[in-house]
């Protein structure tokens, strides 16, 4: 019974808000039959005054001041109000049929106005119908209880049905309000994650291609200047060049296949994520290429999450990186300092700090690259020319606080 109920509200509020001017002239053509049928009963032995008609006439032009009840919603409870109380003050006998023009003027009161509003013209227009009631030839036969407990039932039931419809109104605003902050907030939230998936992927990109090229280029042009004094050493060098590209293309198809959507199971045909159990690999690969690195561990080894893993890594490989391209002297240092909470990574190269290192590690990507993946794990990284020359490349990063486990240094 309910559910038919309110689907045939649902209707009704559909039908209302598509054709609002011929409902309401609809509502006003029965209330004018209402009030007409109103000033036609009277009490037994009552007979009705004689008023020449005039107003029935009033009451009736009062039905259609209600089409402006949306717009001069007070304007509209004076005037219905004051002919009504002209009305019963004529000895029309006071019913629901006499009252139903008031009482549709009330409840848009109650649905429009606030609370305030409402009840101040309620308690005045009450007040009146009660005063000139009690003092009207129509009620004379009736008990002064019945002449008060009517008007004043039948006048609260339009202000509690238009404060639920009141409510009702609020409440499915304040549902299409939350509604449309949440799709705000869900795309808000899309385009940040977009964001973020295309500044990891440009960070990847680049630790990839910078550090490969870097590197095969300082393979080729170390290879170029052994090939007359050592031919031997030359081939050396460029078989490890072979697989300094080789690396280059695996991981660069690794990244870009982050981008593809097929129908591979997850993971399938991508080479999983660096970290520093690969850091060997890379600390050889930079000595084909003629640069000199010394690795110190400082206190127990600790397990690391994956996103630490790989941010280490990638930061070690970017200094690296810098080092082997900017700095003179072909020597780098790489410390790994573990600490309670936090891991410290130390990458530093000896010399003077030229301009060239500095701007081409703190002008570029590179740093910037570094340092936000420093601060999406909650660490953080400076960078800077040393005081006794060279440049320091310092970074702290988050350590689970899982128990130690004994390991090689890295």
């Amino acid at each position: 019974m309910s559910s038919s109920l309110e689907r045939y509200t649902e209707r009704v509020e559909q039908y209302a808000s598509r054709f609002p001017r011929f409902l309401d002239v609809m509502v006003v053509l029965a209330l004018i039959g209402c009030a007409s049928f109103g000033t036609q009963l009277s009490l037994p032995g009552v007979n009705s005054p004689d008023t020449g008609k005039s107003l029935e006439i009033m009451l009736g032009l009062s039905c259609f001041v209600l089409l402006k009840c949306r717009t001069h919603t007070r304007t509209v409870v004076v005037v219905v109000a004051g002919v009504t109380i002209a009305a019963i003050a004529r000895g029309y006998l006071l019913t629901p049929m006499l009252l139903a023009p008031l009482l549709a003027a009330m409840y848009w009161l109650a649905v429009l106005c606030d609370r305030r509003t409402v009840h101040l013209y309620a308690l005045a227009v009450t007040v009146a119908l009660l005063t000139v009631n009690l003092f009207s030839d129509g009620m004379r036969d009736l008990s002064p209880v019945l002449t008060v407990v009517g008007p004043v039932f039948w006048m609260a039931l339009p202000l509690v049905g238009g404060s639920l419809a009141r409510l009702r109104g609020d409440y499915l605003e304040a549902v299409k309000a939350r509604a449309e902050h949440a799709e705000r907030t869900r795309e808000e939230e899309a385009r940040l994650r977009v964001t973020e998936e295309r500044m990891r992927i440009a960070r990847e990109l680049h630790d990839v291609v910078a550090h490969h090229l870097a590197l095969a280029n300082a393979q080729a042009g170390t290879a170029a200047h052994l090939s007359r004094s050592d031919p031997e050493q030359s081939r050396k060098i460029l078989d490890d060049l072979t697989g300094t590209t080789s690396s280059a293309l695996r991981e660069l198809k690794a990244t870009l296949g982050l981008l593809r959507q097929d129908d591979r199971p997850k993971g399938e045909g991508l080479e999983p994520a660096p970290g520093l159990a690969r850091l060997p690999e890379l600390i050889d690969s930079y000595r084909t290429a003629g640069l000199e690195v010394v690795v110190h561990q400082e206190g127990v080894r600790r397990p690391l999450t994956p996103g630490v893993d790989l941010t280490a890594y990638r930061i070690v490989q970017e200094a690296l990186t810098n080092v082997a391209k900017h700095a003179l002297e072909r020597a780098a240092h790489v410390s790994f300092t573990y600490a309670d909470s936090r891991l410290l990574i130390t990458v530093s190269n000896d010399g003077p700090a030229t301009a060239t290192a500095v701007n081409g590690t703190s002008g570029g990507f590179g740093l910037r690259g570094m340092r936000e993946r420093a601060q999406s794990i909650g660490g953080d990284l400076c960078a800077g020319p040393r005081p006794e020359g060279g440049f320091e490349v310092t970074t702290a990063l988050p350590l689970q606080p899982a128990a130690a486990v004994e390991g090689e240094s890295p």
